[in-house]
């Protein structure tokens, strides 16, 4: 008498056909949430520009208190830009005051690196009357 020892064992398991459709399921879904991202993300590094520009205001008008004039000067305003990325830092945006006179002031931070690739960089400016806008939409 023999005795029959080839069992045979099924083990359940994904086909490769359902690991492919699961994984362009994924892939499409991600497809979907990444542009609405983008603009999170150039929300989020605009808030720099923002800040910068209003500490700049306030350093300024502090100085025109003090000397009845605006300033160019970064040294006389105590005005240190934060290093950009171009630098070996962190900031995105590069500050400058494009103008200065004895009654009003203007500053601009436009940004080192396009957000989303379409060639334009966003560009902030404010003013002596605390007039913050941004110029340039990325």
């Amino acid at each position: 008498m023999k005795k029959n020892t080839s069992k045979k064992v099924y083990v359940k398991a994904y086909s490769m056909s359902e690991l492919v459709i699961v994984l362009c399921i994924i892939g499409i879904l991600i497809l979907l949430v990444l542009p609405n991202q983008t603009a999170v993300v150039s929300q989020a590094k605009a808030i720099e520009a923002q800040s910068m520009l209003n500490h700049l205001y306030g350093l300024e008008k502090s100085y025109f208190y003090r000397n009845s004039k605006y300033t160019t000067d970064f040294e006389a305003l105590g005005f240190e830009p934060a290093l950009s990325i171009s630098e070996g830092g962190q900031a995105v945006y590069r500050i400058e005051i494009i103008e200065a006179s004895t009654n009003s002031f203007k500053a601009r931070a436009v940004s080192l690196s396009d957000f989303d690739g379409d060639g334009t960089f966003n560009t902030w400016e404010i003013d002596h009357n605390k007039l913050l806008k941004e110029t340039v939409k990325d």
